[in-house]
C-alpha cells in the first residue's frame, strides 16, 4: 500500500530528535588487509565458494576507509544531525584479544573528530557482525570466553572514544548473528547447528551487558542500549492454529531477545520448545543481561503475517501490499504497532528507530540521476507513523535511514541496493538518489518547525 508524501502539518518532532543514516563497518569501510587489520569472519566467509551471491566481498566496499571525509561532507549536505556507524572488531584487535592495533583506533579517533566538527553526533555500534577470524577458530560465539574478549575489545575502544562518543550501541541485531550465522548458515561463519545459535545469543547477551558497565565506567557522560530487529507477526486468520504460529513465532523472533534484556529471563514457552539445545546460563547471568538501558534501538523493515504449517509457521503473501526487492512487505503500520507493544510491554527509556529503509533496482538515468519514488514513499510512510507514535506517547528520539550508502548487502553482495546515496561500484562515484535530497528537505523543514514549539514548551 503505497503512502503519499508525510504531511508536516500532521507531524510534530522534539527539537532534539536524531535525524539520521546508518552505515555498518564491514559494509562500506573497505581496506580489509591495510593498516593492520586482522581476518573477520566476513573476509572468509566471502572467500568461500557459494557462500555469496557472485563471490562479492566487503575488500573494497563503498571505500569508507578512505573516503570518509568526503562521505561526512556529504551526510552535513544532507542535514543529518546523527551518524550510527560501526566500529571493525579486527581493525581494533586484529587477533581478536590482545595487543590493539593503533592504526584502527586512530582511523575512528580522527572519523568521531571530524563528525563532530561537521556538527554530526556519532552514534557507535561496538558490533556489527564482524567478528575476528582467530576467535571464530577458538569457537567464536558459542564459547563463554569470546564474551571476556569482547569485553576486552570494548575497553580499548571506550578508552579511546569514550570522551566524545555519547551514544554507545553494544550489539547490532544479535539475532541474525546468532540464527543466520550458526543456526541457518546464511551468513558468516556459515554453521548449521541449533545448540550453537543458542549458545551464541545467550553469549552475546551476556558481552551486551558487560559491556554496559564498561562503557559506563569510560564513557560516564553517555548514553548506552542495544539494537534488535523485532518485526510485528500477526496471524492469518482467527483460527486458533494461526493464533498459535504467531505466537511461537513473535517468541522465537522477538522475545528471546526482548524478554531477557528488560526481564531477566526467557519465554518459557521457547525454553520447552528448545529443550535440551536451550543455552547454559550461570547464576548471574540474567542479572548481567538485565542491566538497565538508556535506549533500546529497533531495526524495522517488515512485518510478517503467518499461518500454521506442518513446520510450525509459514509466512502468508499479502496480494494487496507492496514488497521491495529484498521480498519484504512494505508495512509502516507494522511500524506502529510495534513502537507501541514495546512501550507497553517493555517500557524502555527511549526508543531510536536505528535502521529503516528499503532495497530497490536502482538505475542512473541519461542524465546521470538516480530517481527512486518508491524508497521516499517508504521512507515518507514510516515517519509519517513515528510521528503518530511520538503523539501517542512512545518515547521516540530519533531515526535513522538503513542505508546512508549502497554498499554490500552481506550474502546479496552488491545485488540490493537500500542506500539513499547511489555507489558506481566501479568507480565508486556517490550519486544522491531523490530520496537523498527528499530526506534534506523534510529534516530542514521538520527542524525549523521544532523550533518554535521547543521555545514555546
Amino acid at each position: 500500500m503505497k503512502t503519499s508524501a508525510t504531511s508536516l502539518a500532521d507531524l510534530a518532532f522534539p527539537a532534539d530528535f536524531a535525524w539520521g543514516a546508518a552505515t555498518a563497518a564491514y559494509q562500506v569501510e573497505g581496506a580489509v588487509a591495510e593498516e593492520g587489520r586482522g581476518e573477520s569472519i566476513w573476509d572468509r566467509f566471502s572467500a568461500t565458494e557459494g557462500k555469496v551471491r557472485n563471490g562479492d566481498s566487503g575488500a573494497v566496499a563503498c571505500d569508507f576507509y578512505h573516503r570518509y571525509r568526503d562521505d561526512v561532507a556529504l551526510m552535513r549536505e544532507l542535514g543529518v544531525n546523527a551518524f550510527r556507524l560501526s566500529v571493525a572488531w579486527p581493525r581494533i584487535v586484529p587477533d581478536g584479544s590482545g595487543v590493539a592495533n593503533p592504526a584502527g583506533l586512530d582511523f575512528y579517533d580522527r572519523l568521531v573528530d571530524d563528525l563532530l566538527a561537521a556538527g554530526i553526533r556519532p552514534f557507535v555500534t561496538l558490533y556489527h557482525w564482524d567478528l575476528p577470524q582467530a576467535l571464530e577458530d577458538r569457537g567464536g560465539w558459542p564459547e563463554r570466553g569470546t564474551v571476556d574478549a569482547f569485553c576486552d575489545y570494548v575497553e580499548v575502544v571506550a578508552a579511546r572514544l569514550g570522551d566524545r562518543v555519547d551514544r554507545w550501541v553494544t550489539h547490532n541485531e544479535p539475532r541474525v548473528a546468532s540464527w543466520l550465522g550458526y543456526g541457518w548458515g546464511m551468513h558468516a561463519p556459515g554453521r548449521t547447528n541449533e545448540r550453537d545459535a543458542l549458545a551464541a545469543a545467550h553469549h552475546l547477551l551476556l558481552s551486551h551487558g558487560r559491556a554496559v558497565e564498561i562503557l559506563r565506567r569510560e564513557s560516564p557522560h553517555a548514553q548506552v542500549g542495544i539494537v534488535l530487529d523485532p518485526f510485528p507477526v500477526y496471524p492469518a486468520s482467527a483460527g486458533a492454529s494461526d493464533a498459535a504460529a504467531a505466537r511461537h513465532m513473535d517468541g522465537f523472533h522477538n522475545r528471546w531477545f526482548l524478554d531477557p534484556i528488560f526481564k531477566g529471563r526467557y519465554p518459557e514457552d521457547l525454553l520447552d520448545h528448545f529443550g535440551a539445545n536451550a543455552p547454559r546460563v550461570e547464576d548471574g547471568d540474567f542479572r548481567q543481561i538485565a542491566v538497565p538501558l538508556d535506549f533500546i534501538g529497533v531495526n524495522y523493515y517488515r512485518r510478517e503475517v503467518v499461518a500454521h504449517s506442518e513446520n510450525g509457521a509459514r509466512t502468508v503473501h499479502m496480494p494487496d501490499s507492496d514488497y521491495t526487492d529484498m521480498g519484504w512487505e512494505v508495512s509502516p503500520e507494522g511500524l506502529y504497532d510495534l513502537l507501541v507493544t514495546i512501550r507497553d510491554e517493555y517500557g524502555p527509556k527511549a526508543i531510536y528507530v536505528t535502521e529503516n529503509g528499503a532495497a530497490f533496482g536502482d538505475l542512473r538515468a541519461h542524465d546521470g540521476s538516480v530517481r527512486d519514488p518508491e524508497r521516499q514513499d517508504y521512507i515518507a510512510g514510516h515517519i509519517r507513523v513515528i510521528g503518530r507514535a511520538i503523539a501517542a506517547g512512545v518515547p521516540i528520539a530519533g531515526y535513522f535511514v538503513w542505508s546512508f550508502l549502497d554498499n554490500f548487502e552481506w550474502a546479496h553482495g552488491y545485488n540490493k541496493r537500500f542506500g539513499i546515496v547511489y555507489v558506481d561500484y566501479p568507480t565508486l562515484a556517490r550519486i544522491p538518489k531523490s530520496s537523498f535530497y527528499w530526506y534534506r528537505d523534510f529534516i530542514a523543514a521538520a527542524t525549523r518547525a521544532a523550533l518554535p514549539r521547543a521555545a514555546s514548551s
